[in-house]
């Protein structure tokens, strides 16, 4: 079909229920199970937290600091499994089980091969990484970060291999699996902390042990699983240490351009977390259990636009360009919805929240006025910003989404967050508000290209180039 073929199509194509190609039905058994992992991974976060934060708050400080270089790295392989995922996706839109069977092996490979020289690299420059990046933060809080740096390093590569599968899993529309594999894995952990923390005394090293074991029982499971040749998707037959250049080309085409901003976004992070090491312990501290404690909020939204992902691979790769835009309208009302209930259950129990953490008056204070706000910008601003680009990721869109987001985080949170601290004095509050500026201009600016065509072509001329 030609590109012009394929415009004419889409305009003809109606955006109604009739006919479509995933039911309410289907949607719900997808979203749901997504929901419930995503709930588990943040219920087990914050409980990591409670129970680190026993040890005392250096301690919760630099576990803290270092999630954000293991969230730097996750990101990238992330992005990566998504790259397969959209491919294997357009694969199964198109009714070509073979072609996803291929894709999501090689996928899978390069993500082994390139997580396994990641770690041999953060592990060989652990100290300089550390020195650099936190350098001004005090001698305990150092420690703790070293530590659990070291150990949680070594699970990089099971993870990537779990996202990878779980990626997959997506895309063939089970859920139901990953949400089960979440939940053994997050129970491991949880038990693990229990043992490890309090029973043996181990503190930030006994965390760290529990993740690595959990993450690794985890992938060992969903690649066993991946082996079963009756799914849509699966490795049987398929593995082989060799790469398939033109399949990885694919994959990249879409990983790349995602990783690149996953990790660019990562790193501007990490680099406000040095500005918010120079507040102090408390700070800190605050801006840690706030980073757990509005997971919650975004949960709806993180949740369903995995499904707008998954569900939008498909359309676009059956050609129904209609289709994807009536599920993107869909189930971004829905997350709207869910998150404004959340966002109100933020805002009247902030205090009650945090009454399960070890704080200080000043800490816990500091922490609510951040929880309210961000609640309210979450029904403001997310939605754009965060659940619409993964149509046009889906599309193959994907340069132009990336330049948007590197462009506004660098100019409108990275920026605008010194001159909030340094001009205005506005410590952790100003931080919050420069990154909600950025969520809102990313999401006009996703919100006018997506009510274009352009997105479209994307993935039509690359179909055509393939």
């Amino acid at each position: 079909m030609s590109l012009d073929g394929a415009m004419r199509k889409m305009e003809k194509t109606k955006e109604k229920a009739e006919g479509v190609l995933y039911s309410n039905g289907e949607l719900k058994k997808l979203i749901v199970p997504l929901m419930m992992e995503q709930l588990l991974a943040i219920l087990v976060g914050m409980l990591d937290t409670v129970m680190i934060s026993g040890v005392g708050e250096a301690a919760v400080s630099g576990v803290s600091l270092v999630d954000n270089i293991n969230i730097l790295v996750i990101n990238i392989f992330s992005a990566l499994a998504t790259g397969g995922a959209v491919v294997a996706g357009h694969a199964i839109g198109r009714r070509e089980p073979e072609q996803a069977g291929r894709a999501a092996w090689q996928m899978v490979l390069f993500l082994l091969y390139t997580s396994l020289i990641t770690t041999v690299v953060l592990l060989a420059a652990h100290k300089s990484i550390l020195r650099g990046v936190f350098g001004q933060v005090e001698d305990a809080v150092m420690q703790s970060a070293t530590t659990y740096l070291i150990i949680t390093g070594l699970s990089i590569c099971p993870l990537a291999l779990y996202n990878g599968c779980a990626a997959l899993f997506r895309a063939m529309g089970d859920s139901k699996t990953t949400m089960y594999i979440s939940l053994l894995m997050n129970l491991i952990n949880l038990v693990g902390n229990t043992i490890l923390i309090f029973g043996c005394n181990m503190g930030v090293a006994g965390a760290a042990i529990a993740t690595l074991l959990a993450r690794t029982v985890a992938a060992v499971l969903i690649f066993v699983l991946m082996l079963d040749e009756r799914r849509t998707i699966h490795f049987k037959s398929r593995l082989t240490p060799r790469m398939d250049l033109s399949l990885v080309k694919r994959i990249l085409f879409i990983g790349i351009p995602n990783g690149l901003e996953n990790s660019l976004f990562q790193l501007g992070k990490i680099l406000l977390l040095s500005l918010v090491s120079t507040f102090g312990t408390s700070a800190i501290a605050a801006n840690a259990v706030c980073g757990t404690i509005t997971n919650f909020n975004i949960l709806p939204g993180m949740a369903i636009g995995m499904a707008i992902l998954s569900v939008s691979s498909v359309c676009i790769g059956a050609g129904e360009i209609g289709q994807a835009r009536y599920y993107t309208r869909k189930l971004m009302g829905l997350t709207w919805l869910c998150m404004s209930a959340v966002s109100m259950i933020m805002i009247v129990g902030a205090h009650f929240f945090l009454q399960i953490y070890h704080l200080t008056p000043e800490t816990e204070e500091l922490a609510v006025q951040v929880i309210r706000f961000h609640a309210v910008m979450c029904m403001i601003s997310w939605v754009p910003s965060f659940s619409l680009p993964n149509t046009l990721r889906a599309a193959g869109d994907v340069v132009w989404t990336m330049v948007i987001a590197i462009v506004s985080m660098w100019t409108f949170r990275i920026i605008t967050a010194y001159v909030f601290s340094y001009v205005f004095h506005l410590g952790l509050i100003g931080i919050w508000i420069a990154m909600t500026i950025d969520w809102t201009f990313r999401g006009i600016c996703y919100t006018l290209r997506y009510r274009g065509h352009k997105w479209e072509q994307a993935m039509y001329k690359k179909t055509k180039a393939a």
